[in-house]
């Protein structure tokens, strides 16, 4: 398992945060994420042989969030 944190810089409040963090239910491999938009950063826990950064980036995007890898 690895974990990650990425920088959201558009996430603006808890139903944003609640959003991403449904992740763990979309993604395979994904163990948990937390989410916080004061700090504008998530911290997802994962097993990278199921999944890459760019697979969680894109699944961010899809919500309608920009991720950066911090």
């Amino acid at each position: 398992m690895s974990k990650k944190t990425f920088k959201v810089p558009d996430m603006t409040c808890s139903n944003c945060a609640m959003k991403i963090e449904s992740l763990e239910d979309d993604l395979d491999g994904v163990k948990e994420v937390n989410a916080s938009y004061h700090r504008l950063e998530m911290v997802i826990e994962y097993d990278e042989s199921k999944l890459t950064d760019e697979q969680i980036i894109e699944a961010v995007k899809k919500k309608g969030y920009q991720a950066i890898a911090a």
